[in-house]
């Protein structure tokens, strides 16, 4: 595999990113219960501006995927209080799979988190995305069960969470 850098996204990557992320969410046929989602996933620009929009990108620079993270109480948390970093919209483009880019950006998100100060990190996952649940494994995210929650009827989303100071991020 080439060299892995994370990094921040860049505006002229906005409209990739948001590719990707659609592409991604729908290769896995994640889109089929919640259709509109794909304005959220593809809107990297309001992602950026909003929170924090890392990138995962090889050697010669061509993105392989990206993560967003948000603070309590902004436009894209969803389950995070106070003390917590949530991040969203992690994906990988389908080319990229295996190359370790989910556990790259996850990485770094727990290192954002550490950087800010924060106790612990949240995080919503479909009960369909197996893949990225053995990946929170790996990394050490246990269930949060009392924050599961469903944006739509019957479409629920489940919490995980790490505590970042205690267990070191996984790291």
């Amino acid at each position: 595999m080439s060299e892995l850098v994370i990094r921040a996204a860049r505006p002229e990557e906005y409209a990739a990113v948001g590719a990707i992320t659609v592409d991604a969410y729908s290769s896995d046929g994640l889109l089929a219960a919640n259709p509109e989602y794909v304005d959220e996933l593809a809107d990297a620009a309001r992602r950026a501006e909003q929170g924090e929009l890392l990138v995962a990108v090889d050697g010669a620079g061509k993105l392989l995927g990206s993560v967003t993270i948000t603070l309590p109480g902004s436009v894209f948390a969803e389950i995070s209080r106070a003390g917590e970093l949530e991040f969203r919209m992690l994906s990988t483009s389908p080319a990229a799979r295996g190359r370790g880019v989910g556990e790259a950006l996850a990485r770094a998100v727990l290192a954002r988190a550490r950087e800010l100060g924060a106790q612990r990190v949240v995080l919503c996952s479909l009960d369909a995305m197996k893949s990225a649940h053995r990946l929170y494994g790996r990394l050490g995210f246990v269930r949060l069960p009392e924050r599961d929650w469903q944006p739509v009827p019957g479409f629920w989303l489940r919490a995980f969470t790490i505590d970042v100071r205690e267990r070191g991020g996984g790291s």
